[in-house]
């Protein structure tokens, strides 16, 4: 059975447009919204939450190298 995920969208008075996803961890939190990202533009800033890191001890060096430089 899929995992519920819930995906938040708040647009500022600005037009900036901030993206939470609820119900997620690792990786799948990011592959989640990657669609829509790409059809709203630029990615200016990401914040991981806690729960990206969920796990983050079995992944390999490779893996947690790359999550470094993001």
């Amino acid at each position: 059975m899929a995992e519920y995920q819930k995906v938040e969208y708040r647009i500022g008075k600005d037009g900036k447009i901030t993206e939470t996803v609820v119900g997620a961890s690792g990786a799948s939190c990011t592959s989640t919204t990657s669609g829509i990202e790409e059809a709203l533009g630029e990615v200016e800033n990401q914040e991981l939450l806690p729960e990206y890191y969920e796990g983050e001890e079995h992944l390999t060096q490779k893996e947690n190298q790359s999550l470094k430089q993001k």
